[in-house]
């Protein structure tokens, strides 16, 4: 079993900068694809950025591309995402995941097994 827990989350004003963190204790964690999504009230979660369980590739929605960075430390069990440029639209409840998607499916919620319980990120405008 892996056991996410986030943190980082908070209130920012447009433009600036947040640090969202994921950590696990269990081995596992480092063979599995690592992904960041987002959720906002009455929608589904929706893919913000992932990275491979070496850590080669990394993959990001397009409407965060150059602004966000996701990365992974094997030795410390965790991974980041940092936000910066935020925008409004950038709110929402954050969560991490783990898997192994198949294939090219890293944007698909339903290629992870584990979830964090979610980090509430709010931009003000």
């Amino acid at each position: 079993q892996v056991q996410l827990v986030e943190s980082g989350g908070g209130l920012v004003q447009a433009g600036g900068s947040l640090r969202l963190s994921c950590a696990s204790s269990g081995p596992i964690f480092n063979m599995l694809g690592l992904a960041w999504f987002r959720k906002i009230a009455g929608d589904e979660r929706k893919f913000v950025a992932a990275i491979t369980a070496t850590g080669d590739a990394t993959y990001y929605e397009d409407s965060v591309k150059g602004r966000f960075t996701i990365s992974r430390d094997i030795n410390y069990h965790t991974m980041t995402l940092q936000m910066n440029n935020l925008e409004p639209g950038d709110t929402a409840v954050y969560y991490c995941a783990a898997g192994a998607p198949a294939g090219r499916t890293w944007y698909l919620a339903g290629g992870y097994n584990y979830w964090g319980q979610g980090t509430q990120v709010t931009v003000s405008s």
